[in-house]
């Protein structure tokens, strides 16, 4: 049973993070029009979001830079394009992935960084890497999270030893990720409670980034704010990979601190979101997604399905349900 207090007061400690330029920049290979991430910014401050996203760290010898848009990469250059000298409350953000950073040369020190908060994120198996880079961050002067992926095809052992590797290093925040969005309410809590074990052991906050294939990334993201999880991804109009994320407006007008301003966030959404999609950008709930949610698995096939413009969800489901 939830604390009321937990849903019908608010908790200080509360953060909300966009990560529309990167979940949602893997819908069109991070090429926003122009003016988009800046009227992003200034929405996000004026609606008192206390994290801003700004894409990933990708290792430019692994990708192709004239295939991606800035986002994929983000340089302190183009950061403070958009940002400046940052003299808001709003943090800026980036996420590390293990295997695809090149963390020692591309993440300076935050002395000379406009970035606050480095997010790692990793599998299971990556977790020496993870750990490694996390002390990395930490040592050059950053906030630093981790996101644990794919948890939901994970075995609970190898999860609890993983976050006790986690709890052992210098990470601020661990993140539960619903990557496949093959999680329920239910289940969230149950996971949530292994998160909360070693996070009260280690002193480590708990963050929580979810999908929505079966339109439960809101009602997992608030079961988790009644157990407690302060750091909450979210994104405008749910965009992101695949079926999307936890809506931002969805978000802003469930939590109940005053700080939050969700007018900004609709206003954006009328100006840059809402003519994204009318151009043909596509993201958020299908069947295809609902399919791989369902099965628990990686929604690559569902992606490709939308791609290609296939209707035959009959027949992509036997696809699905054959596979190995």
């Amino acid at each position: 049973m939830k604390e009321l207090s937990e849903l019908m007061g608010y908790r200080p400690g509360v953060k909300v993070l966009d990560a529309t330029l990167r979940d949602g920049g893997l819908v069109n290979d991070f090429f926003f029009p122009e003016g988009f991430a800046k009227a992003l910014y200034q929405a996000n401050v004026k609606a008192g979001v206390d994290y801003m996203e700004f894409g990933y760290k990708a290792d430019k010898e692994m990708f192709d830079v004239s295939k991606f848009g800035p986002s994929k990469f983000s340089d302190e250059d183009y950061i403070r394009s958009i940002v400046g000298d940052n003299n808001t409350n709003l943090k800026i953000a980036v996420m590390a992935d293990v295997g695809r950073c090149n963390y020692k040369q591309d993440i300076i020190e935050k002395s000379n960084s406009a970035v606050d908060l480095i997010r790692v994120a990793t599998y299971l198996h990556q977790m020496p890497g993870a750990v490694d880079m996390i002390e990395d961050a930490k040592n050059k002067g950053y906030e630093v999270s981790c996101n644990i992926m794919a948890i939901s095809n994970s075995q609970e052992s190898d999860l609890r030893v993983a976050l006790d590797l986690l709890g052992k290093s210098p990470v601020d925040v661990i993140y539960i990720v619903d990557s496949y969005g093959a999680i329920y309410p239910e289940e969230m809590a149950r996971i949530t409670d292994i998160y909360k074990e070693f996070a009260v052991k280690y002193n480590k906050k708990l963050g929580i980034h979810a999908h929505d294939n079966q339109r439960l990334a809101f009602a997992n993201t608030i079961e988790c704010v009644g157990d407690g999880v302060d750091y909450l991804d979210a994104t405008y109009n749910a965009m992101g990979r695949g079926a999307g994320n936890c809506s931002m407006e969805l978000l802003l007008g469930f939590l109940r601190n005053p700080k939050f301003n969700i007018f900004p966030v609709f206003k954006f959404i009328e100006d840059y979101i809402t003519p994204l999609k009318e151009s043909g950008v596509k993201w958020g709930y299908d069947l295809q997604y609902l399919m791989t949610g369902i099965l628990n698995q990686h929604p690559r096939t569902a992606i490709q399905f939308t791609k290609e413009g296939r209707k035959d969800f009959s027949e992509f489901y036997k696809e699905v349900t054959t596979q190995e």
